[in-house]
């Protein structure tokens, strides 16, 4: 729904320069695009009008670069059908502690993508696979099965493959490190290997938080990342059987980044803590720059901090579904993991669209349908419905006055009745002498002729209908008690004759009448060719 930037709530208190640097990172990859895009999203390609205006841009200050986005934008209030608001959730980087080689700490492995994954419309040599869909494994050169779980992963169905990146500590940071979608793993010598999604088995993500809330573990108004580790660090033989629900796995690939530098969302650019958001992108566009309204729990778990920002969708993930649903990204680390962890609530959501999508702009260039058709072309092409019954067109007028309808007078019996009405209540209810004669012509009268023009030829009644007429309701009652009507016979059945066989009785004479076959088994034999009488030598095969 189309909404003015004023009634947006914090749209002038908002700083947008971050937002504004976070559009122009997204504007690299929409500019590369040399082709247009086949996608079917409304927006398509219509980003590069703006991303073209932003190399240009004058965004100093906060008050231009709000400007900006209001003079190439067209603010849209959007959400799921029926719903008045959105949904946010928080997501972050995690930090965890790795070792390079398998010791007796570190005994948890970072897979990389093993090369009898496949997945259909991809090969090997794709920097990133999708994050859902089917995936399979190769078994020799055809068979391709469903890919091994995250229970058979654990039991070492790939170990020993040479596919290790990284050896983690436990389960729980790996489990939240797939979830996140990339991590920092801070090896013992004090450096960081950064690690990003690559693909996954091919399993629908199921939230090992939903589980403890519906066996009813933890209350779901207490539930967090957290709460779940801290459940998984008391309960490590409880922890196994849960986390195993969710059958999803992740194989990450290694990135080149230094310690400073953010992770890597979807698009392929860094992501901006505060700025950028994971979005369904089955639905949107990456680059296409929201206003979140919230109040979220950023500082205490129980505050209601005043969240509206413009975000930049920069980034996806298997839970974000919908039109009005995102993932804020906080940052990295241990206390940005705590503000995402706690963040499951309710939002509006503003869709800023490039102006060149603006139907009022498309409706001034879009081509008018034809004239309506004249008075005379309507009179004489009239648009009868189908329901009301036609009328008498005036061609059809001409020709009863050419040619009036054939009338046959007829000699009227001593009770004079009007069997030539149709209204049948209004003959008089008196016996004729002698039976009425049923007519196929129309009967009138012999009467001096109306005029022409309002004749119309009557259609012939029915034999029933004179019966109705020439006999009074009270004698055709008494006779109908008297005696009883044989069944009305339907009027497309046959007329049989009289003592005429049944058809089952005259097949039966018909397979009588044909002359029977001697029934015997017949052989076939095979004979050799014939040979001539000079020829002594044969084949084997003759």
């Amino acid at each position: 729904m189309p909404v003015p930037w004023s009634e947006i709530a914090g749209w002038r208190e908002d700083d947008p320069r971050e937002a504004f640097a976070a559009f122009q990172a997204s504007c690299r990859p929409i500019a590369a695009q040399r082709k247009p895009s086949t996608d079917s999203k409304t927006l398509g390609d219509s980003l590069r009008d703006a991303c073209a205006a932003a190399k240009s841009a004058d965004v100093s200050d906060a008050a231009k670069t709000r400007a900006f986005f209001e003079a190439n934008f067209r603010p849209l209030r959007i959400s799921r059908l029926g719903e008045p608001e959105g949904f946010v959730t928080g997501y972050y980087e995690p930090i965890v502690d790795g070792s390079k080689t398998k010791t007796d700490v570190y005994t948890v492995p970072v897979y990389r993508r093993p090369s009898n994954l496949f997945v259909r419309g991809y090969n090997q040599a794709s920097p990133s696979l999708p994050n859902s869909g089917d995936v399979f494994r190769k078994i020799g050169r055809r068979k391709l099965v469903p890919y091994y779980d995250r229970a058979q992963i654990e039991d070492g169905a790939i170990a020993g493959r040479g596919l290790e990146i990284a050896w983690l500590k436990n389960q729980t940071d790996l489990l939240f490190s797939q979830i996140q979608g990339s991590a920092r793993v801070r090896m013992e010598d004090g450096s960081f290997i950064r690690i990003n999604y690559d693909s996954h088995n091919g399993y629908r993500y199921t939230p090992v938080g939903r589980v403890l809330i519906d066996r009813g573990i933890i209350p779901r108004e207490q539930m967090s990342m957290q709460r779940i580790r801290q459940y998984f660090e008391e309960n490590p033989d409880a922890a196994n059987e849960v986390r195993r629900q969710n059958k999803a796995f992740v194989f990450f690939r290694e990135v080149q980044l230094s310690e400073k530098d953010e992770a890597v969302g979807a698009q392929g650019v860094p992501l901006t803590p505060g700025r950028s958001i994971a979005v369904d992108k089955g639905l949107h566009v990456y680059g296409t720059p929201f206003f979140v309204e919230g109040e979220l729990p950023i500082e205490t778990e129980i505050s209601k901090t005043p969240f509206r920002r413009l975000m930049v969708a920069q980034d996806t993930g298997s839970a974000i579904i919908g039109p009005a649903r995102a993932d804020l990204y906080f940052g990295a680390g241990t206390e940005m993991g705590r503000i995402a962890g706690r963040i499951k609530h309710p939002a509006k959501f503003v869709m800023l669209v490039p102006k060149s999508l603006d139907p009022s702009v498309r409706g001034h260039n879009m081509p008018l349908p034809d004239a309506r058709p004249s008075a005379k072309i309507a009179k004489l092409f009239p648009q009868t419905p189908a329901s009301e019954p036609a009328k008498v067109e005036p061609a059809r007028t001409e020709v009863a006055k050419a040619e009036p309808p054939k009338t046959e007078a007829v000699k009227p019996e001593p009770p004079k009745a009007e069997i030539a009405k149709p209204d049948a209540a209004k003959a008089p209810a008196v016996t004729p002498d002698k039976p009425a004669v049923a007519k196929t012509e129309p009967v009138t009268e012999a009467k001096p002729a109306a005029p022409a023009a309002t004749t119309v030829p009557l259609p012939a009644p029915k034999p029933a209908e004179i019966a109705a007429i020439a006999v009074p309701a009270a004698a055709a009652a008494a006779a109908a008690a008297a005696i009883p009507m044989p069944e009305a016979r339907p009027p497309s059945a046959p007329q049989l004759a009289k003592n005429a066989p049944s058809e089952a009785k005259q097949d039966a004479a018909k397979q009588e009448a044909r002359p029977q076959r001697t029934k015997y088994k017949r052989r076939v034999h095979r004979r050799a060719p014939a040979q001539s009488p000079s020829s002594f030598f044969r084949f084997p095969w003759q």
